[in-house]
């Protein structure tokens, strides 16, 4: 049997988790988006949920105060982030309101494997807040409990990631009956682009 504050650590590792990523970003508008035109779902999940994995065990492992020792680091990851966010809501704006401006693929939005993998590890990796977030916050939550309890937090956290991910790129194949018309994704394009900008342009400015 499981001790009570194992479990515990484990249940709250699971709730800071998901607080954290539940949330609109560029991260999961893309997956979301992947998800519903049913393209290298089981690829980006997984570089999502690993990639959760990683940050989590290096904030447990202390990479936190490197991070806090290079702030310079996180300055020019932000930048690379802004410019990258901004591209690419850019080019969501296009798809949204000139459709015809855009090659056959353009319109619908298709990514092949390898840029579909590369956008996703751009959005997770070139992000600022991931490092804030995962690795300082989670990790310092994780380093408050007891013993061998940090690391059934950080379980619990990554298991988190993992119920997100899975629950919104392979969820999502159940809204594409209301995107069977070109209107809706023009929509969604647009939700996108805004929320791209949004970021963008607060991680340019540092907010």
């Amino acid at each position: 049997m499981i001790p009570a504050d194992i479990l515990q650590a484990a249940l709250l590792g699971f709730g800071t988790g998901l607080a954290l990523i539940v949330a609109i970003g560029a991260q999961n508008a893309f997956v979301l988006r992947q998800g519903i035109r049913g393209e290298h779902v089981p690829a980006v999940v997984l570089i999502c949920a690993l990639s959760d994995a990683l940050l989590i065990a290096a904030g447990i492992l202390g990479i936190g105060t490197l991070i806090e020792a290079a702030p310079a680091v996180v300055v020019i990851i932000r930048f690379a982030g802004a410019a990258f966010l901004l591209a690419y809501g850019i080019l969501a704006a296009k798809r949204a309101i000139r459709p015809g401006a855009l090659t056959a693929s353009e319109q619908q939005g298709s990514l092949s494997r390898k840029a579909a993998v590369a956008t996703v590890l751009a959005l997770t990796w070139l992000n600022p807040h991931v490092y804030l977030d995962t690795v300082l916050l989670l990790g310092s939550v994780a380093n408050s409990q007891a013993g061998e309890a940090r690391w059934w937090f950080g379980g619990g956290a990554m298991l988190g990631s993992i119920v997100w991910f899975s629950a919104l790129g392979f969820g999502a194949r159940l809204l594409r009956p209301v995107f069977a018309k070109p209107v809706a994704w023009r929509i969604l394009d647009g939700l996108i682009a805004v929320v791209m900008f949004a970021l963008g342009l607060r991680m340019a400015f540092g907010a």
